[in-house]
């Protein structure tokens, strides 16, 4: 009944729930991502490089070899360095492309911690903090006002 017990209490806890959560949005993302990179970046770039395939890239160690009748005999042995380069140019482009869009989400995230910018609503706990301080500051200036005339 304990293993059943803490289980209970991890999955009610949210540690499950924020980790599925996680996960189903990175899945979705990932997708988002992947449709941006292959079917609005790379479209042009592929258009730039001339329709270049890089995926045919290879350099061949051992030919495929086959008898008279057809029948392969030894397979073709290759370094496909072309799938690398491609893979290598996706990793390249996707990084930019989610540092981008985390660069703008941050954006959007500090300005609407910011107390001061009137455009975003600011989150309650932001609005509370920002209270309190301004109390602690008014109460500072109250006290040093009040050692100063002593």
């Amino acid at each position: 009944m304990g293993f059943l017990k803490e289980f209970k209490e991890f999955a009610v806890k949210g540690n499950m729930m924020d980790m599925a959560i996680g996960i189903i949005i990175g899945a979705s993302f990932n997708k988002v991502i992947d449709v941006l990179v292959k079917k609005v970046l790379m479209p042009p770039l592929s258009l730039m490089s001339n329709g270049l395939n890089l995926q045919d890239k290879k350099m061949i160690l051992r030919d495929t070899e086959s008898d008279n009748a057809g029948n392969v005999l030894a397979e073709e042995v290759a370094i496909q360095y072309g799938a690398l380069a491609e893979a290598f140019i996706d990793f390249i482009i996707i990084g930019i492309t989610v540092f981008l869009v985390v660069k703008a989400m941050n954006r959007l995230r500090e300005r609407s911690q910011n107390p001061k910018d009137k455009t975003v609503k600011t989150p309650k706990d932001i609005e509370l903090l920002t209270g309190l301080t301004e109390l602690m500051e008014e109460q500072n200036k109250l006290l040093r006002a009040q050692t100063l005339e002593k």
